[in-house]
């Protein structure tokens, strides 16, 4: 196993490179000019020149560079223009609120899909298997950003069921004690259920739609990997033997399935990292995605590199949790490696 990591390790670390070099050159070919925004409209060319050479934008790309991977290797991402705050300060304040709704999305997603795909394999023709195929249609059909706004229309405009689209928590609640950053669990942890459950309102409809769109390659590559082993020789013979319906599904059929089932979930959780950008903005969530959108609307070099190289980072990240995990479910993977 440790070879396995060293491995995947080894991997990445060019990868990441190559996500800080393409990052900062193409901040750099956006159309904007930072020195002119915030220098304001009626600043003179003397004025912009001079915000320029404050920011270091009149300097040659090389040198940028430089100085740019000077302060990466300490730990310096720089500062917001918008803000003047430290790029990693309001990233790690912004991460929880992205990761909350992501994972919460993201367990929604398996809870429904992974059943339902089970179900549509062992009830083939039946219809759970066409409402597993309507669903997983509807979700692919349907972008995430139309989900949420749609989700808003109804919900909260129409039916005045949910609560205003605007943030972690109603406004007239008080933030929880911060422990880990995720309401959810700070609330919980500090037994604060009028928060916890105004924290969990809010965070129902932005990851109800993020869900929808995740669920979708979920079921379907749940419901293609069982139907394969479902008819293979080993399921016959268990099914022969006289084992239980249960035992043959979950404890033989499903194990052998869920490999592909977990590239899969992969693949979806790295789709949900750059899909909550659409759903924060929907929903005024205060994560690193909307913190991104704005930096990018006003060509805000800094914080735009650092969302990238974190979002670089966790799906790495994520990519090596889930080779870490193919060597716990399967332990010819361990031997491969």
């Amino acid at each position: 196993m440790l070879k396995l990591l060293l491995s995947r390790l080894a991997t990445a670390i060019p990868s990441i490179v190559g996500v800080v070099v393409v990052t900062f050159m193409l901040t750099r070919l956006l159309p904007g000019d930072p020195a002119a925004y915030f220098a304001g409209l009626a600043a003179s060319p003397q004025a912009i020149a001079e915000v320029r050479t404050k920011l270091g934008l009149d300097k040659s790309l090389p040198a940028q560079f430089v100085g740019y991977i000077v302060d990466l290797a300490h730990g310096n991402l720089g500062n917001s223009l918008s803000t003047g705050q430290p790029v990693v300060a309001e990233i790690a304040t912004r991460l929880p609120a992205s990761a909350e709704l992501t994972l919460f999305a993201l367990i929604l997603a398996v809870g429904i899909a992974i059943p339902l795909g089970v179900l549509a394999a062992v009830k083939q023709g039946t219809w759970i298997d066409h409402l597993c195929r309507i669903v997983t249609t509807a979700g692919v059909s349907l972008p995430v950003f139309f989900t949420g706004l749609l989700f808003a229309y109804v919900f909260y405009y129409l039916l005045q069921w949910a609560p205003a689209p605007s943030g972690r928590l109603d406004v007239f609640l008080s933030p929880p004690t911060h422990i880990t950053g995720f309401y959810l669990i700070d609330s919980a942890l500090t037994g604060n259920m009028e928060v916890f459950w105004g924290a969990l309102r809010q965070l129902a409809l932005p990851a109800i739609s993020m869900a929808i769109f995740s669920l979708a390659p979920l079921a379907r590559m749940t419901r293609g990997s069982m139907l394969s082993v479902l008819g293979s020789d080993f399921i016959r013979t268990a099914r022969a033997s006289g084992l239980a319906p249960g035992t043959v599904v979950f404890t033989y059929a499903f194990r052998n399935a869920v490999l592909p089932v977990i590239t899969v979930l992969g693949m979806v959780f790295s789709f949900l990292l750059g899909a909550n950008v659409l759903v924060e903005t929907v929903f005024a969530w205060p994560g690193i995605g909307l913190y991104a959108v704005n930096a990018l609307i006003t060509s805000d070099y800094a914080p735009v590199q650092g969302f990238v190289l974190t979002m670089a980072v966790l799906y790495v990240a994520l990519n090596l949790a889930i080779d870490l995990l193919y060597g716990l479910v399967d332990p010819r993977v361990r031997l491969d490696s």
